[in-house]
C-alpha cells in the first residue's frame, strides 16, 4: 500500500483555500434593483399616455408647482405643462391641432420669437380635460443607466447619438438619453405617433 506524500496533500489544501479565497474576495457586479419610481409611473403616467388617454388634469394632479406655459414658434405656439415629479423635472406638451395653434396665436398675439409666458391657473382649470402629446422628463439627480435597464429589460433598439446614445423601449413609447452610463432625459409619446 502506497502512501501520497504529504507535501501533495498541503499543495492541494493550500491550492484550494486560495481559489475559494479569491472567489471571495473577487468584486461581484451586484444586479440593480427595479426602480420603484419608473414602476409606478408607467402605471400612473406613462401606460396612460401610451394609449393616448393622459390629460393635463391626470398629469397636473401628480406634479408638484405645475404650472402651464404658453412657448412661442415658429411653427405656432404651444402650451407646456410644468412641475417636478419624484426628484425629475417634467415638461408635458399639451395635444393642439393646427388651427388650434393659429388661433391661440392670434388670441395671445405672440409671435414666433417672443420669450415664454406663463398662464393663469384658470387657464390650466380649462385645459384639464386635453390630453398630453408627449412628456420630457429631465432627471435632477444622478440616474445610472443601469436602473432603466434593471426595470424595463434591455432596450429594443440603440442609437448612437453625437453625445451618448439614445435607447429606444417602444412598447412603452419611451426613448433614453444616455451618457456617460446616466440618464440625461427621458421622452415619452402615445403609440399613435410611433406608427408614423
Amino acid at each position: 500500500m502506497s502512501r501520497r506524500p504529504p507535501a501533495l496533500l498541503f499543495t492541494i489544501v493550500a491550492l484550494a483555500s486560495c481559489l475559494l479565497g479569491y472567489w471571495f474576495l473577487t468584486p461581484r457586479e451586484d444586479k440593480p434593483a427595479p426602480s420603484p419610481w419608473l414602476q409606478q409611473w408607467d402605471v400612473e403616467v406613462l401606460r396612460p399616455l401610451l394609449e393616448d388617454r393622459l390629460t393635463v388634469g391626470d398629469l397636473s394632479q401628480r406634479l408638484s408647482a405645475s404650472e402651464l406655459w404658453l412657448q412661442p414658434r415658429l411653427d405656432g405656439p404651444r402650451l407646456l405643462l410644468r412641475g417636478e415629479l419624484d426628484g425629475w423635472q417634467v415638461e408635458g406638451e399639451l395635444t393642439l391641432s393646427d388651427a388650434q395653434r393659429a388661433s391661440l396665436a392670434a388670441a395671445s398675439g405672440v409671435r414666433p420669437n417672443d420669450p415664454e409666458q406663463p398662464q393663469s391657473a384658470e387657464m390650466l382649470t380649462q385645459l384639464a380635460g386635453r390630453n398630453i402629446e408627449g412628456l420630457n422628463l429631465l432627471p435632477q439627480q444622478l440616474v445610472p443607466a443601469t436602473t432603466l435597464s434593471a426595470s424595463l429589460g434591455e432596450p429594443r433598439l440603440r442609437l448612437q447619438l453625437q453625445e451618448g446614445e439614445a435607447w429606444v423601449y417602444p412598447q412603452q413609447g419611451l426613448t433614453a438619453h444616455i451618457k456617460d452610463g446616466h440618464v440625461q432625459l427621458l421622452r415619452a409619446v402615445p403609440k399613435r405617433l410611433l406608427q408614423h
